[in-house]
């Protein structure tokens, strides 16, 4: 059900720092893609919830040592944003080094996982770049010990270093240096993949949206109260779903596909036929999902419907962003290196934005051979048109995975939505 904040349950927050155990970047100047650019004023959060069994014994020394040879790796991430003469930002690799959290919380890991899920944002320190950019850490790691002695690892990661999969692989490498399993012995090149971009711009992208200029305070500017909430929708109800309502495309429309469609149908009638009828799909564009090099490689594209989406079968949406999605990432690429390489742009939140995590590896991290029992990822800075994130659970019916749902929504507009869910597909969120 969704329902206002609890009062904070989260306190005491300690912060230290962790560099790379010896000198990796060589004060390098990593450059950045459009890419990279377009999503600046995004941050990504992660939160990975243990119970006591996994933590048990282990010291905020023995969470903070692996991370020292992870940022040898990942080194990157211990950068500095700088500008360059023309006002082109880059990330000086400097060895700055990543903030690490301290905190308490007095609820145990179990009853924190049964209250409304939308409180999850407290457990990942908020970040904004800014305004001393060159003092702002990309990284921030929260570790936050409950009452029973679980334990969440909290990942505060800012957009313009990588995606959710980066991220997510950088959590990873810390656990497997921590269970004390092989890792590379070199660090990555910090070098960033070069998309193609065509050599023409025939229209603007529809996925950004131009802001007022921001500076060196990187936070998207937003009038509305915007809260985020999260869901599972079981593996059993997918498959209802597709086999009920997708009868002659069943083997074409995925699980991400079919949830999008249903939410995108019940915020068109949430707010009465107004919209939308364009929306965002971001996916992991990257051939190796798993590779340590920070980087943003999904793919942008977005889908219009020529059709009042909430008159129609749930089938013929989601058949309509399976099939019609338009690619937008060469357009991005044009727009952000001509003479809008200053500007400053929104992409969650620009458009009504899905984010496909399906193939994200969520559950690789492990602590003393125990794997988190939920995690949750959502976006902060995101736009009033909102962001919908779906990612794997850890609920498992035959062989396929349920779906954790994280829906960023302004408030009132969330509520709305909740209703028309529960009424038309028996979801409450």
């Amino acid at each position: 059900m969704v329902s206002g904040s609890l009062e904070c349950p989260v306190r005491g927050q300690m912060l230290s720092s962790v560099v790379p155990a010896k000198a990796t970047g060589g004060n390098k100047d990593l450059e950045l893609t459009s890419m990279d650019l377009a999503m600046k004023l995004h941050y990504i959060k992660g939160v990975y919830f243990f119970q006591p069994e996994a933590a048990q014994g282990l010291s905020i020394h023995d969470l903070k040592e692996p991370m020292f040879q992870c940022l040898e790796l990942y080194y990157a991430a211990s950068g500095r944003i700088r500008r360059s003469e023309s006002g082109r930002p880059f990330i000086k690799c400097n060895d700055g080094g990543v903030r690490i959290v301290e905190a308490q919380c007095d609820k145990s890991v179990d009853e924190w996982l049964a209250m409304a899920r939308n409180n999850d944002h407290m457990l990942a320190l908020d970040q904004v770049l800014g305004p001393d950019l060159g003092f702002s850490p990309l990284v921030f790691v929260q570790f936050t010990r409950f009452k029973c002695g679980g334990v969440s690892v909290g990942l505060s990661w800012a957009h313009v270093l990588g995606d959710a999969f980066s991220a997510s692989n950088f959590l990873n490498l810390w656990g497997q240096i921590m269970a004390g399993k092989q890792v590379p012995l070199q660090p990555n090149s910090p070098a960033h993949n070069i998309s193609q971009f065509p050599t023409s711009i025939s229209r603007k992208p529809f996925s950004l949206k131009k802001v007022d200029p921001v500076g060196d305070y990187w936070l998207t500017p937003n009038n509305s109260k915007m809260v985020t909430h999260s869901f599972r929708i079981t593996a059993k109800q997918l498959h209802y779903y597709i086999t009920t309502y997708c009868i002659h495309d069943r083997n074409k429309i995925s699980d991400f596909e079919i949830i999008s469609a249903m939410i995108w149908q019940s915020l068109s009638k949430a707010r009465e036929d107004s919209g939308p009828n364009i929306v965002t799909i971001c996916s992991n564009n990257s051939a190796d999902k798993m590779a340590m090099l920070p980087s943003n490689g999904m793919t942008l594209s977005t889908v219009e419907a020529d059709f009042c989406v909430s008159r129609v079968e749930i089938g013929e949406v989601a058949k309509l962003i399976a099939e019609k999605k338009m690619d937008e990432n060469g357009l991005i690429g044009e727009l952000i290196k001509g003479d809008e390489v200053r500007s400053d742009f929104m992409v969650y939140g620009a458009n009504l934005t899905f984010v496909n995590l399906e193939g994200m590896n969520v559950y690789g991290i492990e602590m003393k051979g125990l794997k988190p029992v939920c995690v949750n990822y959502m976006m902060n800075g995101v736009g009033e048109e909102g962001t919908v994130v779906v990612l794997p659970s850890n609920e498992i019916d035959g062989g396929n995975n349920g779906k954790m749902v994280t829906i960023t929504l302004p408030q009132y507009l969330l509520l709305k939505l909740n209703d028309i869910l529960q009424i038309d597909w028996n979801i409450a969120i």
